[in-house]
């Protein structure tokens, strides 16, 4: 099956030929050198040019990020480099590096080192802290040295493309290369590294119009990379993704998928000759430079895959490694609000897919891996396979004996307990199916639901959702559309007694399934109830919860997070992002239940609650009842005096009312005096 792969165009920037592209590690920016000598910076985000440096009249071949430090570093035919600071303007330092064209440059990841390299056949090694000092020169090439990169794995080690069709690897510090991989007909221009934990692998492109996957452990070569008809310019293996990119001079970039060296698609922009591409380290992004300007595109989603379960046991992957974090561990550890929590992962090995998503099953005994078309349910002790298959989309009933998959869009298969139970085509087809108490199926006509046992259609209702987000109890459900969110009820009574009178149901199923309780004009990203409060963020990175048609901002998030779960026993809301950090809130669970039972009109469960609730949480609490219609409860929870005061003087109640200025006026200041408010 396909790897799953949206791709979007975030950029499209028309301009001369561009030499190099690089993307800011945290801010929206790419970096371009054109071959006219100028480099400019872009705001993808703003789809604007942010700074723009006019160096030379010659080729500017290289320009590179260095975020620690705010500058950009540019290599030109001048055989110059450039240290400009991309804040202020200044140019920092300026020094001849080579005796001819610079072609690359490469910047150690934590040292103040970079490397050049030119066509004098030569590589150099600079220190910026001894005022650029050249440390060390490494000979051995015998052609123009077209690129150099650092090992991410090994920063002591990096290797280098020349046009005498050799990859060379090296290490700081010796004078003569590690060992010089050969196979390449004619000259080679790119390289990279791999990226994932589990492969020593490198990627080099030349002008006999391959690419080439080496093992630089075993010096070999495990995979030769066809299709490409003009010289291959750049090769990258996405950071984040199990892709490679390839482009060449025939105008194409080529998606290939790293682990079984499928070409999954080929990008043609129209924008003639492909010559740099760049990844960014924590994003789906990646920048391509043509002939005629740069492009950004956007590959996959970025949602973390990562799931955690309802005893705090959180699965994640990074690339294909599959790792266990456990909250319990930090026992009475205080966890401040928003600050990322120092957990120590546990490594669990490696999926066979690679993971797009995980899911733990409801109960929490296992979790089920979602990529390459493909699912295998691990159990989640000692993630030990316990079934697999294809599929599109795996949801969870709310059972977790049973599970539904989508293959293609018209078949859904039911399972129980790890055995095909039914397949069946809906009748509007299957774009998408959601679990949950009911099986939903989305298609571009609407949603339906569909009893797990019997697959009966329960409803269907003309609503496009992106998610469907159930309570535990299944009397609640959230469908979150692109525009708005819809809050009902379903009603398991009326739905019983229709199907047990045998009467012929309309086509659209039975029509007081489900009752509505609102519609709330927020787009929902991630969202979990907890008894009848929903609690979501969405778009604008608001963590939120709603419950009784009140929406309360919990917290203002500094970057898009994805909700895991919460806790009740420690009063937290847990989320991830996509560096799958692990970040927590505090909400009180008294505060919810108490919400909830207001909301049911069960105020004995409401008053054996309120106990329990902080006092400095009790006018919040107070808020809400007034909002329900419910003051004189408000009035007896409240703590603040003046909303205490005019509740009193809603109430009529002008005896507490006069009572309460009085108190105001005795025990503190005439500005705080309510006393001049009433008028008896």
């Amino acid at each position: 099956m396909p790897l799953r792969l949206e791709i979007q165009r975030r950029l499209t920037a028309r301009s001369e030929r561009v030499k190099s592209v690089d993307l800011h590690p945290t801010e929206p920016w790419m970096v371009l050198s054109l071959y006219t000598g100028t480099v400019v910076v872009w705001n993808y985000e703003t789809q604007a040019i942010v700074k723009s440096f006019e160096l030379c009249n010659l080729p500017v071949r290289v320009a590179k990020f260095v975020a620690r430090k705010h500058w950009i570093i540019a290599g030109a035919d001048d055989m110059q480099i450039r240290v400009f600071n991309y804040n202020t303007l200044d140019r920092i330092y300026m020094f001849e590096a080579h005796c001819d064209y610079i072609r690359c440059v490469a910047v150690h990841p934590t040292q103040p080192f970079i490397l050049t390299s030119s066509d004098d056949m030569l590589i150099k090694l600079w220190d910026w802290d001894r005022k650029w000092m050249c440390c060390q020169v490494f000979e051995g090439h015998t052609h123009y040295v077209m690129q150099i990169v650092f090992n991410p794995k090994d920063n002591n080690q990096f290797a280098s493309a020349s046009l005498d069709r050799t990859i060379k690897v090296w290490q700081l510090g010796s004078k003569t290369p590690n060992f010089t991989l050969e196979g390449h007909e004619k000259g080679v221009n790119c390289i990279d590294y791999y990226n994932g934990g589990d492969k020593p692998y490198l990627i080099s492109g030349a002008d006999d119009q391959l690419v080439k996957i080496w093992d630089y452990q075993n010096k070999t070569c495990v995979q030769t990379l066809e299709g490409h008809v003009q010289n291959v310019t750049c090769v990258c293996f996405h950071p984040e993704l199990p892709v490679i990119l390839t482009g060449s001079e025939d105008g194409t970039v080529r998606v290939w998928h790293s682990n079984t060296y499928r070409l999954e698609n080929t990008l043609h922009y129209g924008m003639e000759r492909v010559w740099c591409i760049s990844g960014q380290p924590g994003s789906n992004n990646v920048a391509l430079g043509y002939d005629e300007g740069s492009i950004i595109i956007k590959l996959g989603q970025e949602e973390p895959a990562m799931s955690m379960d309802s005893g705090g046991k959180i699965m994640l992957a990074r690339h294909s490694e599959v790792q266990q974090a456990n909250l319990k561990v930090l026992g009475e550890t205080e966890i401040q609000d928003g600050e990322k929590i120092p957990l120590g992962v546990k490594d669990m090995g490696s999926c066979e897919i690679y993971p797009q998503t995980i899911q733990h099953s409801p109960n929490g005994r296992f979790v089920v891996v979602c990529g390459d078309g493909e699912y295998i349910i691990y159990t989640a002790m000692v993630l030990r396979n316990k079934s697999f298959g294809s599929a599109q989309e795996f949801v969870w009933a709310h059972d977790s004996s049973q599970y539904a998959t989508r293959e293609g869009n018209s078949v859904v298969k039911i399972f129980k307990n790890f055995k095909e139970k039914k397949t069946f085509k809906p009748d509007f087809g299957a774009d998408g199916i959601f679990g949950g108490f009911l099986l939903g199926v989305s298609s571009n006509t609407g949603l339906a639901f569909y009893d797990w046992e019997s697959s009966h259609l329960i409803r269907r209702v003309e609503i496009l959702p992106k998610h469907i987000f159930w309570s535990d109890s299944g009397e609640l459900l959230c469908i979150a559309t692109e525009e708005s969110f819809f809050v009902l009820r379903y009603l398991t009574e009326r739905v019983s007694a229709a199907q047990e009178s045998k009467e012929m149901l309309p086509e659209d199923g039975i029509e007081d399934a489900f009752e509505v309780l609102g519609e709330v004009q927020e787009v929902v990203k991630t969202g979990l109830w907890v008894g009848d409060c929903f609690i979501y963020t969405n778009y604008i990175n608001r963590l939120n919860y709603y419950v009784g048609g009140e929406i309360i901002t919990i917290a203002h998030l500094d970057r898009t997070m994805y909700l895991l779960g919460y806790i009740p026993k420690n009063n937290r809301l847990y989320l991830g992002d996509k560096e799958l950090n692990i970040t927590s809130y505090s909400l009180l669970l008294s505060v919810l239940e108490y919400e909830t039972a207001v909301m049911r009109k069960d105020f004995n469960m409401a008053d054996s609650v309120l106990p329990t609730i902080p006092m400095e949480q009790r006018t919040r609490v107070a808020h809400f009842l007034e909002k329900q219609g419910f003051r004189q409860q408000a009035l007896a929870v409240s703590t603040d005096p003046e909303h205490k005061f005019e509740l009193a003087l809603q109430l009529g109640e002008l005896r507490t009312a006069h009572e309460l200025a009085l108190e105001t006026t005795c025990g503190g200041s005439k500005e705080t005096s309510l006393l001049p408010l009433l008028s008896f």
